[in-house]
C-alpha cells in the first residue's frame, strides 16, 4: 500500500513537473510568437542644429532622447526600482507576491483596478499592448514579460522602460524628463531629482510640481524613503533629500514659431534628398545639420510678421537668405503669419517684374559677346507687334547705356536688346535656374511670366552673380547622422555654371549702383550691396532681390489691392535684415575679370577759344576749351575744310591743342568733340572756330 501512495505520488510529482515545464515553453512559444521586437524601438526625438552643433529645434510624435544604461546615475535607477520594483534583480518577470496581493484586493473590489506589475510588466505593456485592463490584457502581459526576461539581460530591460515610460508634458524617457523639469542631461541629475522623476509615472497629472505642488513634493518623498528602507540612502541623506526644493518652471519643449517655415522645408528635404518620410523624421532619432542662423533667422521673422512693416493691410510678405559660399538657406520667412503646414509664399511663385531684367536679358546679352556695360542700347517708345514696353517716367533718352538701363531698371531698352539677342536666349538661362517660362514672349524681359518665380529661387537667381556665375539649388541640410551615428546618404545637390565670372562681376558692378544711385536706393546700408527691385502690375507684387559679400536674398511682399505700394519698401526692408549682420563689408574683385570702371560722364567743350601767332616757320595755332571734369573723356579735334571733318588728334583729358607751321595767310576753321571710350561714342561738338591771322592783332609780327 505505501510502495502504491509512493508511486501514486512520484506520478503526480512528474506529471507537474511535466506540465509545469511544458507550461514554461509553451509561455516562452507564445511570446516568441506575439512578440515584434521593433516594438521595443521607440519613438525618437529628432534633433535640428546649425553649423555650430548649437540646437535650433526638437521635432518629435514624442518627445523622447534615448539614453544608454551606462548614461543613467545608479541613483536613477534605484528610485525607480524601489518605487516600481523592489525586486526587479530577482524575479524572471513576475513577481508572484505581487501578482497575489494584486489579485485579493481586484476580488474584494471586484475589478481589475490593482496593479502589481514588474518593471518588465510594463515595459511589455506600454511597447505591445493597448492600456485596456482585462483578465486577457493581463495574461498577454504576463507571457510577453517571461519572454522579454528570457531574451534580455536585466540591464537592457530597465534601460528600455527608462527610455519609453512617460513623465507628463510631453516628455517621453527620462533624458527628455531631465530637460523639461531640470534643464539638465540625465547624467547630471542629483538623487533628489531622480526621486522625483520616479515619482511621476505613476500619476503625471497628479504628481508634477507644476500641477500641485505639495503632491509632488509627498510623493517625491516617499520614493526617498523607499530608497532609504531598501538600502539605497542612507537616513542622513533621505532627511537631507528631502527638504530640497522642487523645481517651479518647466523648460519648454515647443517650437519657436520663428522656426516654423524653416521647420516644413527642412522636412520636404529630408524627404526628396533622403527619402525619409516626415513620420520617420519625427520619430527616428536623428541629428540633422543644417546653414540657419539663428539671429538672422530671428530679426527676418520678427520684420516679416510686423504688420506696421507693411504699407497696406492684407498684403503679406516673404523671404529667403543664402549664404554666398555655399549656396544653402540661413533663413527663411514663408508668410505674415505662416503656421506649420501653411502656404509658403518664400516657396510659391509670383510675379517678379523688373527683377527679371538682369538675369532673363541683361547677363545672357553680355554672354553673347555682342554687349558689355557701356554698349549703347536704344531707348524709345517701339512696338513689337502690337506690344509696346514704357518706360515708367514715360521719357525716352534715344540712346542709353546698360549700366544707365540697369540702374535706372529702364524698361524700353530692356526689351529692345531682348527683341535683339532672341528670347531663346532667356529661356535658356531661366531652364538653367529651374525656371519654366512658358510660352511667353518679349513681356519675359519685364517679368510678364505665367507662373513667376517664388522668392526661394530669386535668391537662388541673385546668389549666381555673388558666386561668380555659378548656380546652385538651394538647399537647408548640410548633414543628417541616424541614430547609430551613420551619416545618411542623400542626392547631391545640383550646381552648374550659368554665367562667366566676367559677366557676374560687372552685374554686380551695375547692380551696386541701382542701390546706391537707382531705383533700389531706398533705406539705408552701410556695406556693399548690388541689388534690384521690381514690381508687377498694380504694384501687386513688389520686390528686392540682391547680394551683399556674404549673404544673398529675396524678399517678396505683396496682395495689396490699391496700388499704393512702392519696391522701396521692400528694398528698405532687406538693408533693415541684413543691416546688424555684415562682417565683410567690401566686394572683392576675382583676379581673373577685368574691373569696371566708374562711368564716364560727357559735358560740352565750353566755348571754344583759337589763337593764332606768326612764327619763322609758320602760323602756330592754339585751340583751347573747358578742362573736363572726369580726366577719362577724349577730345576729337577735327579740321574743318569745305564741309568736311578731319580728324587731326586725340587729346585724353587735356584742354587745348596746339598746330605749328601753318599757312600764316590762309583761313582755318576747327571744331572740338567730346568722346566717350567707353561707350564708344561722341558727345556734343563745339561751335566752329575760325584762325586767321591780322597784321594788326597783338600776335601779328
Amino acid at each position: 500500500m505505501w510502495g502504491r501512495r509512493i508511486a501514486y505520488t512520484i506520478i503526480v510529482l512528474l506529471s507537474t513537473a511535466i506540465l509545469a515545464v511544458t507550461g514554461y515553453l509553451g509561455i516562452i512559444l507564445f511570446g516568441t510568437y506575439t512578440l515584434d521586437e521593433t516594438e521595443l524601438i521607440p519613438a525618437e526625438t529628432t534633433t535640428v542644429v546649425d553649423q555650430e552643433g548649437n540646437e535650433l529645434v526638437r521635432l518629435f510624435e514624442e518627445n523622447r532622447e534615448t539614453v544608454s544604461i551606462e548614461e543613467i546615475p545608479e541613483h536613477v535607477q534605484h528610485a525607480f526600482i524601489a518605487v516600481e520594483d523592489q525586486r526587479f534583480f530577482e524575479h524572471t518577470g513576475l513577481d508572484f507576491r505581487s501578482i497575489g496581493r494584486a489579485l485579493y484586493r481586484d476580488i474584494v473590489t471586484r475589478s481589475a483596478a490593482e496593479g502589481g506589475s514588474t518593471i518588465t510588466q510594463q515595459l511589455a505593456k506600454n511597447a505591445f499592448l493597448s492600456p485596456e485592463k482585462s483578465l486577457l490584457r493581463k495574461t498577454e502581459e504576463a507571457l510577453i514579460a517571461l519572454n522579454l526576461e528570457h531574451r534580455y539581460e536585466k540591464e537592457e530591460i530597465l534601460e528600455m522602460y527608462l527610455n519609453r515610460i512617460y513623465f507628463g508634458h510631453g516628455a517621453h524617457g527620462v533624458q527628455a524628463a531631465s530637460r523639461l523639469y531640470f534643464d539638465k542631461s540625465i547624467d547630471e541629475l542629483e538623487p533628489h531629482e531622480g526621486a522625483l522623476l520616479a515619482a511621476l509615472p505613476k500619476g503625471p497629472a497628479l504628481y508634477s510640481p507644476f500641477a500641485d505642488m505639495d503632491q509632488a513634493r509627498e510623493r517625491r518623498n516617499l520614493v526617498l524613503g523607499l530608497m532609504h528602507r531598501q538600502d539605497y540612502l542612507t537616513a542622513e541623506e533621505t532627511v537631507s533629500m528631502q527638504s530640497r526644493t522642487l523645481p517651479e518652471e518647466q523648460h519648454s519643449i515647443a517650437s519657436d514659431p520663428a522656426y516654423d517655415t524653416f521647420v516644413d522645408m527642412l522636412l520636404r528635404e529630408m524627404e526628396t534628398r533622403y527619402g525619409i518620410s516626415e513620420e520617420g523624421v519625427l520619430t527616428g532619432g536623428y541629428t540633422i545639420t543644417t546653414s540657419l542662423d539663428a539671429d538672422l533667422q530671428a530679426d527676418l521673422y520678427e520684420r516679416l510678421t510686423d504688420d506696421d512693416r507693411y504699407p497696406e493691410q492684407g498684403m503679406q510678405g516673404a523671404g529667403v537668405l543664402l549664404d554666398n559660399e555655399t549656396g544653402a538657406v540661413t533663413a527663411v520667412q514663408g508668410g505674415k503669419e505662416y503656421t506649420r503646414k501653411g502656404f509658403n509664399y518664400a516657396a510659391s511663385a509670383q510675379q517678379p517684374g523688373s527683377l527679371m531684367k538682369p538675369p532673363a536679358v541683361y547677363a545672357p546679352a553680355m554672354e553673347s559677346g555682342d554687349y558689355e556695360p557701356y554698349s549703347l542700347l536704344t531707348d524709345e517708345l517701339l512696338s513689337y507687334d502690337g506690344y509696346e514696353p514704357r518706360n515708367f517716367s514715360d521719357t525716352y533718352s534715344g540712346e542709353v547705356t546698360m549700366y544707365e538701363a540697369v540702374k535706372d531698371s529702364l524698361n524700353a531698352p530692356a526689351v529692345w536688346l531682348l527683341n535683339e539677342i532672341g528670347i531663346e536666349q532667356a529661356r535658356q538661362v531661366l531652364a538653367d535656374f529651374n525656371i519654366e517660362s512658358g510660352d511667353e514672349g518679349l513681356s519675359i524681359a519685364l517679368g510678364g511670366m505665367q507662373e513667376g518665380i517664388s522668392p526661394l529661387q530669386a535668391a537662388a537667381v541673385y546668389r549666381s552673380f555673388a558666386d561668380g556665375g555659378m548656380y546652385t539649388e538651394p538647399y537647408l541640410i548640410t548633414n543628417a547622422v541616424g541614430r547609430d551615428g551613420e551619416d545618411l546618404e542623400g542626392e547631391q545637390v545640383e550646381e552648374k555654371r550659368v554665367f562667366s565670372e566676367q559677366t557676374a562681376w560687372y552685374m554686380t558692378r551695375m547692380l551696386e549702383a541701382a542701390v546706391t544711385d537707382g531705383t533700389a536706393s531706398a533705406g539705408d546700408y552701410s556695406g556693399d550691396l548690388a541689388g534690384k527691385t521690381g514690381t508687377s502690375q498694380n504694384a501687386r507684387d513688389i520686390w528686392f532681390a540682391g547680394w551683399t559679400p556674404e549673404l544673398s536674398g529675396a524678399l517678396w511682399m505683396g496682395g495689396g489691392s490699391n496700388g499704393e505700394s512702392s519696391s522701396g519698401t521692400a528694398a528698405s526692408l532687406f538693408k533693415e535684415v541684413i543691416g546688424e549682420h555684415a562682417v565683410e563689408t567690401a566686394f572683392e574683385k576675382p583676379d581673373n575679370v577685368t574691373e569696371l570702371d566708374e562711368p564716364i560722364q560727357l559735358a560740352g567743350t565750353g566755348p571754344l577759344e583759337v589763337d593764332m601767332r606768326a612764327g619763322f616757320l609758320g602760323a602756330e595755332i592754339e585751340l583751347s576749351w573747358q578742362e573736363p571734369e572726369d580726366d577719362r573723356v577724349v577730345f576729337h579735334v577735327y579740321r574743318i575744310e569745305d564741309g568736311e571733318r578731319e580728324l587731326l588728334e586725340e587729346i585724353e583729358g587735356g584742354s587745348s591743342y596746339t598746330l605749328s607751321r601753318q599757312n600764316l595767310f590762309s583761313s582755318h576753321a576747327f571744331q572740338v568733340v567730346p568722346y566717350n571710350p567707353q561707350t564708344r561714342s561722341e558727345g556734343e561738338a563745339s561751335d566752329i572756330v575760325e584762325a586767321s591771322w591780322n597784321i594788326f592783332s597783338r600776335n601779328g609780327s
